[in-house]
């Protein structure tokens, strides 16, 4: 890895290497171009310079036609041209020199010179050499005119030079768009490679995992436009990435959360994900251990689903719809209910849920519903029988008549308590939030209890006693707390038997409930009913508590009435030495600013977030599900 970085580092950036690459190029196009038009312009100077020659040349053959002395001869052409320090030579066929003025006596061959050479072969022929016989340098332009070679030079001075230099103004042209091009094409590449740093610096804070928190400015070109958009399309990436991310883990934690076991298998029967009651129920199910959710469809007790899954799992019909199979365990008196979902890419999941206490609800509703049908069965026929005994004896004493009227109306108002209990509990059971909520001193509500209920206790003997320290204030709803202590009292007065005690203390008090007990010194119960007297309908002497009129729901009502303040009861008896209740009632929280809001916006309000109660901590900091602005309590379900 630290190679890696290092020959990062010292790599050329791309726009560097493009630049140098092209321009090379370029630079390589324009020597060569520069070479060509060198050598092209320097022969053009050197065919200018030898046609002038070549024409001294035919000129000198001319004047050699006189029959004058050659010497005489080339005196006198030298006399007619401008170039007075020209060179003249005569070769005949064989390469002797005829007639040279450079003023050498002795002459080699001349047909090996490179003019001559030339001239024999094109009949014109030029060169730029070291003479031989002289030593010095000359531009030698040779004419082969009837096999004579007529050879004009001259020396090759500053000023044959300057006549043979080059036009340097495409030089000059070349200099100047090769600089043009360096500054044009720098400025495109430095351009290029701020695009592409920008997109490699991107590309490595990506790599590294570290978001870029500044905008990316981009140069207003296409591969700007195309940079912005990758980066544009990034940035959607994430956001499209990190909301999926989100979804999926509230979809895991659901999961996780979810109060039935699921798990999500690939078509190859792999685990993708799963949670803990998964393992928990299909280890209740199953009778070997199971370790991953993987196990699971192997079970025996899956069967059902496991054939499901191989029958359907390649089926082509399959592919057009999503499939589902349920199935019903009953198993260690629990009972679960298992589906499974096979998907159109044969990735499937399984659930499994404990519907025990669903299945215990519906049958308790369904045994409610037969005690209900059969409690209203008792009183409704006897009111039946007493009028049908009315109607079909016009001539029935007075006194009998009288009779059958009152046990009607016993019997009527014994249905209207069952009707009204009943009525109690549903709403407790379907709609408690509807309760409204207020202040209620507890010891002003017993006194109006024990008013009502003085007359009773008289006939059968009865005395009572009321401890409350405190003056104990509960927060919650009259008719339910009301109901609490009016079924406490008159399931003594109706059971405990006659010359009893009741005692009601409130024997302890903390930051949060009131502690109550409500004892008798009656008959007690035994030990198999005191777990079930708080079910409906639960009667210890069927034909007694019908005797005296109850409706077996009162002790259910006490028991719901104090879950709905927060609190919870108990009972504890001895046969023969009278039973007592044990319970808890939340207390009233301390006023605080947070209740003054409430109470401006409506007492409803305040206590419609799920029946929330404050308790006082000193502090000052709001909670942030109320907002309100300063508010010294926590909120504690």
């Amino acid at each position: 890895m630290v190679i890696k970085e290092t020959g990062r580092k010292n790599r050329i950036p791309f726009n560097q290497r493009l630049f140098l690459s092209v321009f090379t190029i370029f630079l390589g196009f324009v020597i060569c171009f520069f070479l060509f038009q060198y050598h092209w312009e320097k022969g053009f100077a050197q065919e200018k310079l030898n046609i002038v020659l070549s024409n001294y040349n035919y000129q000198l053959y001319r004047y050699s036609q006189n029959t004058d002395p050659l010497g005489k001869v080339v005196d006198h052409f030298i006399r007619d041209i401008p170039q007075k320090d020209l060179r003249v030579t005569i070769i005949d066929p064989s390469g002797n020199v005829l007639f040279d003025n450079s003023g050498t006596e002795e002459y080699d061959n001349h047909n090996d010179r490179p003019e001559i050479k030339k001239a024999r072969m094109f009949n014109e022929g030029f060169a730029i050499r070291s003479s031989s016989s002289t030593g010095q340098r000359y531009f030698y332009s040779a004419s082969n005119i009837g096999d004579y070679i007529y050879r004009t030079a001259l020396p090759y001075d500053l000023n044959v030079k300057k006549l043979l230099s080059i036009d340097k103004g495409f030089i000059y042209f070349i200099i100047v768009m090769t600089l043009v091009f360096f500054f044009v094409f720098s400025h495109f590449t430095f351009s290029i490679g701020r695009t592409i740093s920008k997109l490699r610096d991107f590309a490595y804070n990506i790599d590294k995992g570290v978001i870029p928190e500044t905008e990316y400015i981009f140069p207003n070109d296409e591969l700007g436009d195309i940079s912005q958009n990758i980066v544009t399309l990034y940035h959607r990436q994430q956001k499209a990435k990190n909301d999926l991310s989100m979804e999926r883990e509230k979809l895991v934690k659901h999961f996780q959360y979810s109060k039935e076991g699921f798990a999500m298998f690939s078509a190859t029967g792999k685990e993708n994900l799963s949670n803990i009651l998964f393992i928990q129920f299909i280890n209740i199910i199953s009778d070997i251990r199971i370790h991953q959710a993987d196990e699971a469809i192997e079970v025996p007790e899956l069967e059902e689903i496991r054939t499901f899954i191989h029958k359907n799992i390649n089926n082509q019909k399959h592919k057009k719809k999503v499939l589902r199979e349920s199935l019903t365990i009953d198993k260690d008196g629990k009972i679960f209910l298992i589906e499974c979902l096979l998907f159109l890419n044969n990735s499937y999941e399984i659930s499994i849920n404990d519907i025990s206490r669903q299945e215990e609800e519906t049958r308790m509703k369904r045994q409610l519903t037969q005690n209900i049908a059969h409690e209203l069965k008792t009183p409704v026929s006897s009111i039946q029988g007493y009028l049908e005994t009315i109607l079909s004896n016009p001539d029935l004493p007075a006194d009998k008549r009288e009779f059958f009227l009152e046990r009607c109306f016993s019997q009527s108002s014994r249905l209207t308590h069952l009707l009204r209990d009943i009525s109690v509990l549903n709403r407790l059971d379907e709609a408690s939030n509807m309760f409204d909520l207020t202040d209620i001193s507890i010891p002003n509500l017993v006194k109006e209890i024990e008013k009502e209920s003085a007359k009773k206790m008289e006939e059968k003997g009865i005395s009572s006693e009321v401890i409350l320290p405190g003056n104990p204030v509960i927060h919650g709803n009259y008719s339910l707390l009301y109901s609490i202590f009016q079924n406490l009292y008159d399931n003594a007065i109706a059971y405990a038997g006659e010359n009893i005690h009741i005692t009601l203390n409130c024997y302890k008090e903390d930051p949060n409930f009131y502690y109550f007990s409500f004892s008798d010194t009656g008959v007690g119960i035994s030990e198999d009913h005191i777990n079930r007297i708080f079910e409906r309908f639960y009667r210890l002497d069927k034909g007694r508590s019908r005797k005296i009129g109850g409706t077996g729901l009162g002790l259910s009502i006490v028991k719901n009435g104090v879950n709905f303040h927060r609190g919870q009861i108990s009972a504890k008896s001895t046969p023969g030495k009278g039973l007592t209740f044990f319970f808890t009632l939340k207390r009233k929280y301390k006023y605080t600013f947070a209740q003054e809001n409430a109470e401006k916006n409506g007492s409803d309000s305040f206590r419609k977030s799920g029946n929330y109660f404050f308790k006082w901590i000193g502090c000052s900091i709001s909670p942030p599900e109320y907002q309100y602005p300063t508010v010294c309590a926590t909120i504690t379900s």
